[in-house]
């Protein structure tokens, strides 16, 4: 498939990138704003240790579901128009948390926003296809950029925050940043029907019909299940370790548990520079081959070392396993990459999303599971090490050139 012509950055697409840039930092405020303040939270709405594990499993399930209803809201309301919807599930969902007086009303709220954001996780993407598709691989690394930074801004600013304002006022700031990106979705909405009705007047225009059939047949694209793969090694590896990783390193290591969870932010920054770089490299090669199986390599390598030797260089066998999830926005490029229309990318989005979320869910409660059973780390460590290597099933079937469309109507 020829590249597209590479235009100029802000020729007649200014809207689209603000309001892209604007959504990635919304992305991940939902997930960390809550777990730092849990105890000051805690003082008006009582939270055991079930109802803080179960607001901890919402995010991968929630994830989940709007991977497959992502694309039935872009059917219905258009990219832009369910781009606007999911926003504004955000502000409700985001509002409501802060306004919480009961648990239920806390997880609800919770349930609220984190669905407005899944559907924004699956319509990025085609999102990136529709505007830039010269520029996939910049505009990627940029927005995947800003939702690292999103996952870090509110575990800063949730405790400080907290203690000069209050609890409420600390999770209500976050409804702010995502109304601020309703201002440019609502004027590409409004600009993209006017062109819509401008277009159908056009006899000669062929009105762009999202394909509903692709999404059920997307189970027999060797690409598609291929990306689906890649994309649960990345999710499961990485959820497991958000969850177990300072325990982890508490019972092998001995370490304090402030040191433990100092490790895990070393973790969770530790693939942001290839997360940078990888999408880029994505969209200019041939082939993704390598780059997933670098990958693998750092989550194998990574676990390995805590296996082995867990008290020798343990912060480089961290750093290693926190760059294996490389292969998140490796799999966000190849999204676009491998598919022809932005309804196709809307399609597989939906079903790499929808199975890899649900699968990571399980991902911390298989690892706690052999945890119990084992009374050690040995097993669940093994048991990520090999699941990692299942990647290499995925970068076998992407060396080889293939869009999704071509393989279906085949």
């Amino acid at each position: 498939m020829p590249s597209p012509a590479r235009l100029p950055l802000w020729a007649g697409r200014s809207l689209a990138l603000v309001g892209i840039l604007l959504v990635a930092l919304s992305l991940r405020s939902a997930v960390a704003a809550i777990s730092p303040i849990v105890d000051e939270i805690g003082v008006d709405i009582p939270l055991s240790s079930v109802a803080i594990g179960l607001i901890g499993m919402l995010p991968p399930i929630f994830f989940a579901v709007s991977g497959f209803i992502g694309p039935f809201v872009s059917r219905r309301l258009g990219l832009e128009g369910a781009i606007v919807v999911a926003i504004g599930l955000m502000v409700v969902g985001h509002i409501a948390r802060a306004a919480s007086g009961t648990f239920a009303m806390l997880l609800i709220g919770s349930a609220v926003a984190l669905l407005g954001i899944g559907v924004c996780n699956v319509l990025l993407p085609p999102v990136v296809k529709r505007y830039f598709p010269d520029r996939v691989g910049f505009i990627t690394s940029t927005y995947a950029t800003l939702m690292a930074v999103s996952t870090a801004l509110p575990s800063v600013l949730a405790v400080p925050v907290s203690e000069a304002l209050g609890w409420r006022f600390s999770l209500a700031i976050w409804a702010a940043v995502a109304a601020t990106a309703l201002v440019p979705w609502i004027m590409l909405l409004v600009r993209h029907r006017r062109d819509r009705a401008a277009a159908l007047l056009d006899e000669t225009t062929e009105p762009e019909i999202p394909d509903a059939a692709l999404e059920g047949r997307l189970w027999r694209s060797p690409v598609a299940v291929a990306i689906a793969i890649t994309f649960s090694v990345s999710t499961v590896s990485a959820y497991s370790m958000f969850a177990w990783l300072p325990q982890i390193l508490v019972d092998l290591v001995g370490v304090s548990p402030a040191a433990s969870g100092n490790l895990l932010a070393v973790y969770a920054i530790a693939g942001l520079p290839a997360s940078i770089v990888a999408p880029i490299l994505v969209s200019r090669l041939r082939s993704p081959a390598w780059l997933i199986v670098l990958g693998v390599f750092f989550f194998v390598a990574g676990y390995l070392g805590l296996l082995l030797v867990p008290g020798t260089l343990t912060v480089l066998w961290v750093l290693l396993a926190g760059a294996g999830p490389i292969l998140f926005p490796i799999c966000l490029v190849l999204i676009n990459k491998r598919t022809r229309t932005h309804t196709g990318a809307v399609a597989l989005s939906g079903f790499v999303q929808g199975i890899g979320y649900t699968i990571g869910a399980f991902g911390p409660l298989l690892v706690g599971v052999l945890h119990d059973a084992t009374g050690g780390w040995a097993v669940p460590l093994t048991f990520l090490l090999v699941l990692s290597l299942v990647g290499v099933v995925g970068a076998v079937v992407l060396s080889r050139p293939g869009m999704v469309e071509d393989q279906l109507a085949r």
